[in-house]
């Protein structure tokens, strides 16, 4: 590899905000957050929306979609067109 044209790529640990679950990986992602993990080190930390153990593909769990509600919206926001059933 040629020096000095690559990220810095260190142990970062990455924690589920739903879940409060949390993994250490190894990243080019920097955060001001620290967190100091279970071998005594201090690691940035980066808090995610979703990860495997709270995606639904992963959880095995399914989103109840209002579809009506959906489509009440797009009319309130956009309007009917006319002649529209």
């Amino acid at each position: 590899m040629k020096p000095g044209i690559h990220p810095d790529y260190h142990p970062v640990v990455f924690q589920d905000r739903s879940t409060g679950d949390a993994f250490v990986t190894r990243s080019t992602i920097t955060s001001d957050k620290t967190i100091e993990w279970s071998d005594g080190n201090t690691y940035p930390l980066v808090v995610v929306d979703v990860s495997a153990w709270s995606h639904p593909f992963w959880t095995g769990t399914r989103r109840i979609m209002d579809t009506a509600g959906q489509v009440e919206k797009f009319h309130r926001r956009y309007g009917r067109r006319d002649g529209a059933r």
